[in-house]
C-alpha cells in the first residue's frame, strides 16, 4: 500500500498565540488541569472539537464569527495533516492550544464591525435578524394601521427620509384640514343663507296672507257697512214715503193712465204738458195735498180748471172737470174739489193733472207723485 506524502508542517501554537508557548501538562500554572491524555485526531474527535469550539452566538459582531471560522479552519487543517501522516504510523500524543480563546482575544482587539462605514448595514448576527424580522412585522402592522385613516396618519420611513416625509405629511394634513374647514364654513354659510331665505319667504308669504286676510276683512266690513247704510236708507225712505203717503194721495181712486208728459199730438199746440187719468164722468177728484185754491173756473182748452197752490209754492192744475166742488179757501189732503169731465179740448172724460214748481213751467207729474209717496 503506497504511503501518502508527509503533510506540510502546520503553524505552531506559539505562532498562533501571542501569549507565548502553550503550557503542557504538569506546568506550574496548570496544576489543577489534571492529567493530560493522549489525543488522536480521528474523525470523531475532529467533529467533537469543531462542535466544542463553534461559536453559536457572538455579541462582538461579524468579525467575532470570522475569528471562530479561522480557528475552526486551523483545526481542520491540522487535523487533515495529521490524518494524512498518521496512516500506518503509531499514534502519538498531540496537544492543541485553546484556539477559541485566541479568536476571542483577537476579536476584542479588532474594531466593532458596525462602526465600519458601509459594513454595519450589511452584517448582522442571528439576534439582529430575528429582531429585524419582528421589527419588520411590527412596522408592517403599524403601516397597515396607519393607512386606515384618510390623511390622518402616515407610515414611517427610515431615518434618512423620515424628516422630509413627516414635513410633507404635515403639510398635506394642514392643507386637508384647511380645505375641510373651508368646505364646512361654506356649507354652514349656505345652510344659513338657505334658512334665511326660507324664513324670509315664509315671512313674506305670511305677510301677504295677513294682508290678504286684512283686505278681505276690510272689504267685508265695508260691504257690511254699505249694506247696513243701504238698508238704513231704504228704511228711512220707506218711513218717509209712509209719512208722505199720509199727506199725499192720488187725485182719483180708480183710473187708467193714458197720455203722458211730453207726448206729441194734434190735439194740443205743443207737446203734452201733464198726465191724463182716464175715468168715468163724475168720478170724484181729490186734493193731492193740503193747500189753497188760488184759481177756479173756465180756462179755454183746459175746460173747467182748479189751481191748488201748496205751501212750498208748487201749483197743481186739475183740468177738464165736469163740475167744481170747491173754488177757494184752504183745502186739506183728500178733500173732494171737483169731478171728472170732458170739458175743453178732449176726446173723452179724463183728469188732466199738471205740476208746476214755484208756479213756473210744468214738469212730469209721475216722478213728482212717486217722490211724495204716491204709487201710481
Amino acid at each position: 500500500m503506497a504511503s501518502n506524502r508527509p503533510a506540510p508542517e502546520g503553524p505552531s501554537a506559539y505562532d498562533l498565540d501571542d501569549r507565548g508557548a502553550f503550557q503542557g501538562p504538569g506546568d506550574a500554572d496548570n496544576m489543577n488541569d489534571g492529567p493530560w491524555e493522549e489525543w488522536n485526531p480521528t474523525e470523531d474527535s475532529i467533529r467533537s472539537v469543531r462542535g466544542k469550539h463553534r461559536v453559536a452566538k457572538q455579541r462582538g459582531g461579524g468579525l467575532a464569527r470570522s475569528g471562530t471560522v479561522l480557528g475552526v479552519g486551523v483545526i481542520a487543517a491540522v487535523g487533515a495533516g495529521g490524518m494524512a501522516t498518521a496512516e500506518g504510523r503509531p499514534a502519538i500524543p498531540i496537544s492543541m492550544p485553546d484556539v477559541g480563546g485566541m479568536a476571542d482575544d483577537l476579536a476584542d482587539k479588532l474594531p466593532d464591525a458596525e462602526s465600519l462605514p458601509g459594513v454595519g448595514d450589511l452584517i448582522s448576527d442571528s439576534d439582529s435578524g430575528t429582531d429585524s424580522a419582528a421589527a419588520a412585522t411590527s412596522a408592517t402592522d403599524g403601516a397597515v394601521q396607519d393607512v386606515s385613516g384618510p390623511l390622518t396618519q402616515a407610515s414611517r420611513t427610515d431615518s434618512g427620509t423620515g424628516g422630509a416625509g413627516e414635513a410633507l405629511r404635515s403639510r398635506i394634513l394642514q392643507q386637508a384640514d384647511a380645505q375641510q374647514d373651508a368646505a364646512e364654513h361654506e356649507a354652514r354659510e349656505a345652510a344659513e343663507h338657505a334658512a334665511f331665505q326660507k324664513a324670509e319667504t315664509e315671512a313674506a308669504t305670511h305677510q301677504k296672507s295677513a294682508e290678504k286676510a286684512a283686505a278681505a276683512k276690510k272689504a267685508a266690513e265695508m260691504e257690511a257697512k254699505r249694506e247696513a247704510e243701504e238698508a238704513a236708507r231704504r228704511k228711512a225712505e220707506a218711513a218717509r214715503l209712509a209719512k208722505l203717503a199720509k199727506n199725499f194721495i192720488a187725485p182719483v181712486s180708480s183710473y187708467t193712465l193714458t197720455a203722458g208728459f211730453g207726448q206729441a199730438g194734434d190735439r194740443w199746440a205743443a207737446d203734452h204738458t201733464g198726465q191724463d187719468f182716464a175715468a168715468p164722468t163724475g168720478t170724484p177728484v181729490k186734493a193731492v195735498h193740503s193747500g189753497t185754491i188760488t184759481q177756479a173756473g173756465w180756462a179755454g182748452s183746459y175746460g173747467y180748471r182748479i189751481v191748488l197752490t201748496l205751501d212750498d209754492g208748487t201749483e197743481l192744475w186739475f183740468c177738464h172737470l165736469s163740475s167744481m166742488v170747491k173754488t177757494s179757501g184752504k183745502i186739506n189732503t183728500g178733500d173732494v174739489i171737483g169731478r171728472v169731465g170732458a170739458t175743453g179740448n178732449v176726446t173723452g172724460p179724463h183728469l188732466h193733472l199738471e205740476v208746476r214748481p214755484d208756479a213756473g213751467d210744468p214738469i212730469d207729474p209721475m216722478p213728482w207723485l212717486r217722490d211724495h209717496g204716491i204709487n201710481v
